[in-house]
């Protein structure tokens, strides 16, 4: 891996985080990645971006995962390439990804913490958007 890592797009950003979320238990699962796919093609957010992105985005995780310090240099290249403005979004889509599969991991759950601090998320907004994801992939 080349000392530093490349720098991302913010949509890329958003992938990146999606990516480490679903990655945070060493196990990334269909119904997460179909998650990501899903919302990658679908929210307005990701108009006009090129979904091949996501394969060099998800080796670029996996190489910052496999380094000592490589969450923390995750998050500041997240921090790096999003605007403030689309915090609670990055946090938003990273919940709706670990809601999925229908079960929230306590390793995800962890995830997810690290996030809402890296990011700065309010934590009555955080409740708030978890409960919309959950509410969103309720099953009957």
């Amino acid at each position: 891996m080349p000392d530093t890592p490349p720098s991302l797009t913010p949509q890329d950003a958003l992938v990146a985080l999606m990516i480490a979320v679903s990655f945070s238990d060493e196990t990334i699962r269909t119904s997460e990645l179909v998650a990501i796919t899903r919302i990658v093609n679908h929210m307005p957010i990701f108009g006009g971006y090129d979904s091949d992105r996501i394969r060099t985005v998800a080796q670029t995780v996996f190489d910052l995962m496999e380094e000592e310090d490589g969450l923390d240099a995750l998050f500041g290249l997240i921090r790096d390439a999003l605007p403030e403005r689309l915090y609670e979004t990055a946090y938003a889509l990273s919940c709706d990804v670990v809601a999925a599969d229908g079960r929230a991991r306590d390793v995800e759950l962890r995830m997810l913490e690290e996030v809402r601090e890296e990011l700065n998320i309010d934590r009555l907004h955080a409740a708030a958007i978890e409960r919309g994801a959950r509410a969103r992939h309720m099953m009957v």
